[in-house]
């Protein structure tokens, strides 16, 4: 779909530097396997959040930490139109990586190394950013305490909060109840408890996406790379709620966005 969003978004999140192979098959326990190629991209569930709601055409602002040799990454995510002037870098320490192996069917495993991210602390977010935005979006790649509190003074200031329980952790209940919508996989849903967030969005892998009682369809796509796809979804969802577009144009969009990126390798579709 080509509509474009207009609204603010405020991306609270990860910057990852993503080590990528190919792999026929992923190994078993205690096995080993060959990969073809190493290449380094941008990820991080946060920084592909905030340029997949940038590229849906939102004023998107990311709040994260890096080290020193995430500066080039940092600049090459405000080319491509991510305010990063919250993304500031940490001394002596490096920014967080991800090790990837996708096999021959694009599907991944992901082993995470947060370097920088886990260094952002509540006392150092912006809350004049958090209380501007239209949507908060946040995943779980930097502290828990840190997405708590991001969430509670967006909540407060009336901003709309969007939490991605990505990867999986167990929030408290307060938190969650924020929430509008709580996005989770299909496997993950059944742990979620029941009636606590507003709304709860269920992504569906290739079958597409459910909120509540909206359901849509992905479209056929070719699969290159699942690795971005959720991140797509989720930074997508946001950009147009934060334009006001209506819940099932909404999520039709974020459904298009998470099926395209299936069909280019990484998270971003750029090399660092």
């Amino acid at each position: 779909m080509a509509r474009r969003a207009g609204g603010r978004v405020c991306v609270v999140g990860s910057l990852n530097i993503d080590l990528v192979t190919r792999v026929v098959s992923h190994p078993k326990p205690g096995e080993t396997v060959f990969g073809r190629g190493l290449i380094s991209r941008p990820g991080g569930k946060g920084a592909n959040q905030a340029l997949a709601a940038a590229r849906l055409g939102a004023s998107s602002r990311l709040v994260g930490r890096i080290g020193a040799d995430g500066v080039g990454y940092r600049q090459g995510l405000v080319g491509r139109g991510v305010d990063c002037s919250n993304v500031r870098v940490v001394p002596d320490e490096p920014t967080g990586h991800a090790l990837i192996a996708v096999d021959d069917r694009g599907e991944n495993t992901i082993i995470v190394v947060p370097g920088a991210n886990a260094l952002l602390t509540p006392d150092q977010l912006p809350v004049d950013v958090l209380r501007s935005a239209d949507v908060l979006l946040l995943q779980l790649e930097v502290p828990v305490a840190t997405v708590a509190f991001a969430g509670r003074v967006a909540a407060d200031a009336g901003v709309r909060v969007m939490i991605n329980l990505s990867p999986w952790a167990e929030l408290p209940h307060d938190l969650l109840a924020l929430a509008d919508p709580v996005i989770v996989n299909e496997h993950e849903a059944g742990r979620l408890p029941a009636g606590v967030a507003r709304s709860v969005c269920v992504t569906l892998g290739g079958l597409g996406a459910r909120w509540d009682d909206i359901t849509v369809t992905a479209p056929d796509v070719e699969v290159v790379d699942t690795t971005g796809a959720g991140d797509a979804f989720a930074g997508a969802l946001a950009a147009a709620l934060a334009a006001h577009t209506e819940p099932e144009v909404a999520l039709s969009l974020a459904v298009d966005a998470g099926s395209r990126a299936c069909g280019y390798p990484g998270a971003q579709n750029w090399t660092l």
